[in-house]
């Protein structure tokens, strides 16, 4: 049962707004619906239909998407990646011993 069907909503579309004004929820009298989630920037992060298709998106600090994701099983990742070295391949790249470094945070 739809949102609009349980409130027993007779006027459509059926449209819900966050307290920002941007809206989270739309119905049409036909029944089908679709729910957007934004993050604390306004950027749209999930959208589900009623149709069962969905997707997530990430953003970063700059409001550039750098994550995808749908139901469809397509992703899209550029999130910045973590790297890990050991300190033998610090020293190493270094030109040092590795008796030789010392590593502050």
């Amino acid at each position: 049962m739809t949102i609009a069907q349980q409130l027993k909503v007779k006027e459509f579309p059926f449209v819900i707004k966050d307290s920002n004004g941007k809206q989270i929820y739309y119905e049409d009298s036909d029944g089908w619906w679709f729910k957007y989630e934004y993050d604390s920037n306004g950027n749209q992060i999930y959208t589900e239909y009623s149709s069962g298709y969905w997707c997530k998106h990430e953003y970063d600090s700059k409001g550039n998407e750098i994550y995808f994701e749908d139901s469809d099983g397509y992703i899209e990742d550029n999130r910045p990646k973590q790297k890990e070295y050991t300190i033998d391949e610090i020293a190493k790249a270094l030109g040092v011993d590795v008796n030789q470094l010392k590593i502050k945070k």
